[in-house]
């Protein structure tokens, strides 16, 4: 699809250039940084029909869109947006043609921003653990502290930060994964599961959801209930840092095969991301994302919110081939942060986990949003 980026690239060159003005004089101000789409800026895009989507792709994005509309049609939209999506979700279930067509018919393509994009991807780790505790699963999946709670005294915008109250009455930072692991939480926290190995578990812990494999073939899905609201720091940076890796060098399956060849590091290691992720048990056929609804295999994609409404088609042209067509927005990340920031959904088993943890891929986007939403941006 490496064609589509020059279709992009001529569709947008007119208006880019009619936007163009000279670099303010040296001592102006800075310019405040986009908090969303409409800030960032939003150019009309190539349409549909010319984007080369195939039939499979087009009708897999269809049926997950579908799964979307009813979140994407309640919930606020922090993009700035505010696309009309009522029609286009009442036409989606009763298309019979060719899925390609649907999306031409009742979509136009915005560019946020450059376009330029940066792409990551995720999966569905399946690990051995069960549901009762038994000789050799000796890691607990913990539910959700009963003592974890939101600051009552703060009055800021959103919500406020995580924590519990402390020995004085008073509100602290809730406990990091050194805690944790120590038992921190064993009297306050529910346990879901039983792991078999704890690095195993540490990076389903970072995906966010998973399927807990027993002895005897019982699968068990559990998905993301909460977060002890400390922060996220990312060990392969970490590993960079004392020289284990060079930069480039630390992949996913690179970081796991050190942390299991070198056990007594591994603790010390895992415990500098202080992040600590709860589940809950799923019961339906997929892994839930952000907006409520399953993540499909390359079908489903990672974004921040403030860019992209949950729920809308994404077209991705990127450099790794595996990940060029169709996306649904249908889940968020800590670390998918800013315009064009993309984390794609692979599904289960060892083909996804091999291309989710070499998913570091640049690429172009486009949203796709219900046909006449930015003319009517650009009346407001």
């Amino acid at each position: 699809m490496k064609r589509v980026a020059r279709r992009i690239a001529i569709a947008l060159g007119a208006s880019l250039l009619a936007s163009c003005a000279a670099p303010p004089p040296a001592e102006a101000p800075l310019a405040p940084t986009p908090t969303n789409a409409v800030e960032t800026g939003l150019t009309a895009g190539p349409g549909v029909a010319s984007l080369g989507l195939t039939r499979p792709d087009a009708e897999a994005a269809r049926l997950s869109f579908i799964e979307s509309c009813p979140k994407l049609l309640s919930r606020n939209d922090g993009s700035g947006i505010g696309a009309y999506w009522t029609p286009v979700c009442e036409a989606a279930p009763l298309w019979s043609g060719d899925p390609v067509g649907f999306f031409d018919a009742w979509f136009e393509t915005v560019q946020v921003g450059s376009g330029d994009a940066f792409l990551t991807g995720y999966f569905e780790p399946q690990i051995a653990g069960v549901e009762a505790a038994r000789t050799g699963y000796d890691v607990p999946v913990y539910g959700v502290p009963d003592d974890l709670i939101r600051d009552p005294a703060y009055t800021g915008e959103g919500r406020g930060p995580q924590g519990r109250i402390g020995a004085d009455g008073r509100f602290v930072p809730y406990y990091e994964r050194s805690e944790i692991v120590s038992g921190a939480i064993a009297d306050s926290a529910p346990v879901i599961g039983w792991a078999q190995d704890p690095i195993d578990f540490f990076f389903l812990q970072i995906q966010g959801s998973g399927q807990l494999i027993g002895p005897d073939g019982q699968v068990t899905r559990i998905g993301y209930a909460g977060q002890n609201g400390r922060e996220y720091v990312a060990i392969g940076k970490v590993l960079r840092e004392r020289g284990v890796f060079q930069p480039g060098e630390a992949t996913m399956q690179g970081i796991v095969a050190w942390l299991h060849a070198n056990p007594a590091a591994a603790a010390d290691v895992m415990n500098e991301n202080k992040s600590w992720v709860f589940f809950k048990e799923l019961t339906g056929d997929g892994p839930l994302g952000a907006l409520g609804v399953p993540v499909r295999a390359h079908a489903s994609v990672a974004a921040d919110p403030k860019f992209v409404p949950l729920g809308a088609p994404v077209f991705i042209d990127a450099a790794h081939d595996e990940a060029d067509g169709l996306w649904i927005a249908q889940d968020t990340g800590g670390a998918i942060k800013g315009a064009n920031r993309f984390d794609t959904f692979w599904g289960a088993g060892e083909d996804a986990k091999r291309i989710a943890g070499g998913m570091s891929s640049d690429g172009r986007a486009l949203i796709l949003l219900p046909k006449g939403t930015l003319a009517r941006i650009g009346s407001r």
